[in-house]
């Protein structure tokens, strides 16, 4: 059936997540989105590019908002189609898969487009795909390689959950491989070999001895770590090893860049006793984003929001946006920790509060 655009958003968010959408597979929700905006709205140029369906209205206001949200899920887990329940700790609750991320977001910004008649800023609307794989196919980058004219803004909303908070900036994120190595020898003779997988020792000790910044930026307390992720190494049962590694993983507030993160990996790593027999890999990094709420559009957002802000301190695409030094944060409903989740469930009263206060700040 064809999305209606007018219905409650908490209807709209049921349909969308009854149209399956895992990542590649976006097409059928592009299909219903994309004639749902072409036939349902007013005012908008409309753009499908791939899987990616785009509008923007050109009123000539003095600030444009940018909401963008991607389509795609994770892979569904017996959670489609929808399950609509009463639960007595949260009340009335969606089930199904994306209904958190971020199915309930995107049907708050489609009913917008459809029912908000003269917004004070011009809008541009993004919804796009691959967002839950590798970065390399993320839609949102498609766009910003191709088609770049349609990021600009004053201000982005990307409709990640929240728990209908809003949660401005995001950390960034690095993930290098510390590697030793050595020398094999048969396990029985280990003094004739040396040993890769104990010269990781003392840098797993420095690793759980970190003691991470906190770090106040425009309000917003950002939380580092700096934390081992995985571990290789071993040849055989009797093999004293020659080579191991490490993936050290450090999530970085927005103050930092890349290259100073690295740096201070770098720096930790050689801190570590026998750090100076280790190499240091970057084989991951993205930069994280600055808050900006002092930005009028974003602290106009806030205020709508009644001042409720928090820090994000997961990895978001409001990344690509604030190196484009467009402001963005993150507002939509839904328990992030519930994401890609079997039991994946919105609350339907954090969509209407989601709704409410984004209907009021564009209106």
């Amino acid at each position: 059936m064809p999305l209606d655009l007018s219905a409650d958003p908490a209807h709209l968010t049921a349909a969308l997540i009854d149209i399956a959408s895992e990542s590649r597979d976006e097409a059928a929700i592009a299909d219903a989105v994309e004639d749902a905006l072409r036939t349902q709205t007013r005012g908008f140029e409309i753009l499908r590019s791939g899987n990616r369906v785009l509008a923007r209205t050109d009123l000539g206001r003095e600030s444009r908002v940018v909401l963008a949200g991607h389509l795609d899920t994770v892979p569904i887990a017996g959670n489609v189609p929808h399950r609509r329940e009463t639960s007595v700790d949260e009340g009335d609750v969606i089930h199904g898969c994306g209904s958190v991320d971020m199915k309930s977001g995107d049907a708050v910004f489609l009913h917008l487009a459809a029912t908000l008649d003269n917004p004070r800023h011009d809008l541009t609307l993004i919804f796009y795909d691959c967002e839950e794989i590798a970065a390399e196919y993320n839609g949102l980058g498609v766009i910003e390689r191709e088609l770049p004219d349609w990021l600009a803004g004053d201000v982005a909303i990307l409709g990640e959950p929240t728990g209908g908070l809003i949660e401005a900036g995001c950390q960034g994120t690095l993930r290098v491989a510390v590697s030793a190595s050595g020398q094999r020898s048969h396990s029985a003779r280990a003094w004739m070999g040396d040993n890769a997988i104990h010269k990781l020792g003392g840098l797993l000790t420095t690793l759980s001895e970190y003691q991470p910044r906190r770090v106040d930026i425009d309000g917003c307390e950002y939380r580092e770590g700096l934390s081992a992720v995985g571990i290789t190494g071993g040849v055989a049962g009797n093999v004293i090893p020659d080579e191991s590694s490490v993936t050290v993983n450090f999530r970085f507030a927005p103050d930092r860049s890349v290259e100073q993160a690295t740096e201070h990996v770098r720096d930790v790593v050689s801190s570590a006793p026998g750090g100076e027999q280790l190499t240091v890999t970057v084989t991951d990094s993205a930069a994280g984003a600055l808050p900006g709420l002092a930005n009028p559009a974003a602290a106009e957002l806030v205020a709508a929001a009644d001042g409720n802000f928090r820090a994000k301190y997961g990895w978001t695409d409001v990344s690509r946006f604030s190196a484009l030094g467009i402001p963005a944060v993150n507002y939509g409903p839904g328990d992030p920790n519930l994401a890609h989740r079997v039991d994946e469930r919105v609350p339907v009263a954090q969509i209407d509060t989601v709704h409410r206060v984004l209907r009021n700040y564009l209106r």
